[in-house]
């Protein structure tokens, strides 16, 4: 039963590292990564009731609210950008060396 969840996880895992390397985009990879955060955490649920504990339950929601505050952060860089530079491609993102 276990497995079918871990194979799910594994899944979207891969497909939001695969975003991650093969997208321009800073949306697109910005949504990737929240697919990975988000394979993590069905992990992270599995396991707990695997072993019938609320760790993982609790993990989850730390990921959650840290991935709440990364997205309001990330959407704030990517709208600054996007009026300094006009487009949203990952190149422009050497703006920020300094």
């Amino acid at each position: 039963m276990i497995s079918n969840y871990i194979s799910l996880s594994i899944i979207l895992f891969s497909l939001g590292v695969l975003g991650v390397i093969s997208r321009r985009n800073v949306f697109t990879v910005f949504m990737s990564i929240e697919l990975m955060l988000n394979a993590a955490n069905l992990a992270f649920v599995a396991f707990s009731r695997l072993h019938e504990n609320m760790d993982g339950h609790v993990l989850a929601l730390m990921v959650m609210a840290v991935a709440a505050a990364e997205a309001a952060l990330a959407l704030a860089v990517v709208i600054l950008l996007h009026k300094h530079k006009g487009n949203l491609d990952t190149n422009v993102f050497s703006l920020l060396k300094g």
